[in-house]
């Protein structure tokens, strides 16, 4: 794990002594028929390390900033590329995309993020007080979890945000490929002019693209949905509606952000097991900016605002490289082992595992599979194909847990 990597922690067991093996010493010999005393219970000498593990190689390192930066900018940008570009014919990639991606979400939530939280928060360097009193690992964890569903919940309910909160109307750039790969589905009835249809399902308009939300009766009254907020015209958004949106897309952004900066920092300073981190981060750094582009690529922005998801996935792939380069610029100062720095870093990864807890749990596997009308439609290989993505994903990211 990282914060095994970013913390030394040295044990070292005292032997026993027998205070009367050595008569020389003044102790009784047992065969001369004296007592012999108990010997010393073992103890425990903990001894930290706050410096750094930095052995030099340089250009390598140097190399990392690079080669993580093309991998997290493909891992980001390619679904947003692909959800725009429905010329290319890309439904199947991107289904893939989506659905990996939301696995890839899950998995760093548990295995990169609350267990190095826990590991930072319960350090036995830690010195004692509040700190060590309690598992606030899990505690923070829970607290953004609960924050998190209460600002969801605000939003919904609240006038301030309007109607802008509807799963209903968002487009899923898959949903052409496997629009009719279902036998015996009715097919899609046009949207009358009044906006309405007989069915009250979402139908298709005259243009391939353009849909019209309408009430599911699957939703919390108001809470259909979080992210998609499609219409014909989209930059007649409200600004509220916009707001609502970006509140989850920028949270989640937010999760993974600071993530990737602090095992970018690690990196830079890791020791031995630096060839290892590498080489897993890259990976890391791809799959984590899948998921996350998967999720810009399925909020359908206004046209003003197209340049965000492109903007947002930037920062995500130059996050880790920027953190890398700061390191080696701090190398020789930079102390991940200290007690102040287990504590930042355990904090932070404990809100950021909240965070994409409560989305990939809420947002990416209740919407996506019960409360998504299209999903429930769908034909029985759809969905097992969805699930197989989320579980490869999932999979593939705790199994990158074991070496960072």
């Amino acid at each position: 794990m990282l914060a095994e990597s970013a913390t030394r922690v040295l044990l070292s067991l005292a032997g026993r002594q027998d205070a009367g093996a050595d008569p020389a010493a003044g102790g009784a010999d047992p065969s001369a028929g004296g007592d012999a005393t108990a010997p010393d219970a073992p103890t425990v000498t903990i001894t930290c390390d706050t410096g750094n593990d930095y052995d030099g190689r340089l250009g390598l390192r140097i190399s990392a900033i690079f080669v993580i930066l093309v991998g997290s900018l493909l891992g980001a940008m390619l679904p947003v590329v692909l959800a725009r570009h429905s010329k290319l014919r890309v439904g199947p990639a991107f289904f893939v995309a989506k659905y990996f991606g939301s696995g890839v979400i899950i998995a760093t939530a548990f295995m990169h993020l609350l267990t190095p939280a826990f590991e930072a928060l319960s350090n036995p360097c830690l010195p004692d007080g509040p700190i060590t009193a309690y598992d606030w690992a899990t505690g923070i964890c829970l607290m953004t979890v609960m924050v998190m569903f209460t600002v969801e919940l605000l939003v919904s309910r609240l006038d301030f945000f309007g109607r802008g909160h509807s799963h209903a109307g968002e487009h899923d750039p898959t949903a052409d490929t496997f629009a009719t790969s279902g036998k015996g589905e009715k097919p899609a009835t046009p949207v009358s002019g009044d906006g309405s249809n007989n069915n009250g399902d979402i139908e298709a308009a005259s243009r391939p693209n353009a849909f019209q939300a309408t009430t599911d009766v699957s939703y919390p009254p108001g809470g259909e949905d979080h992210l998609g907020h499609a219409r014909e015209h989209k930059d007649d958004m409200s600004h509220t509606e916009l707001a609502a949106q970006m509140t989850a897309i920028f949270i989640l952004e937010f999760g993974v952000l600071f993530h990737s900066i602090f095992i970018g920092l690690t990196l830079a300073v890791s020791g031995d097991e630096f060839i290892v981190l590498y080489i897993v981060l890259v990976f890391h750094q791809t799959f984590e900016g899948l998921g996350l582009g998967s999720r810009l690529a399925t909020t359908p922005w206004p046209q003003s605002k197209a340049y965000l998801p492109y903007l947002l996935a930037g920062l995500y792939a130059i996050s880790t490289p920027v953190a890398i380069a700061a390191g080696l610029g701090v190398r020789e100062t930079l102390q991940p082992g200290s007690p102040q720095t287990l504590i930042i870093n355990g904090i932070f990864d404990a809100i950021s595992a909240g965070i994409l807890i409560y989305t990939g749990l809420v947002e990416l596997m209740a919407h996506e599979f019960m409360f998504n009308e299209k999903m429930r439609k769908a034909g029985l290989k759809q969905q097992l194909l969805a699930l197989a993505c989320m579980f490869l994903g999932a999979g593939l990211m705790a199994l990158l847990a074991k070496w960072a």
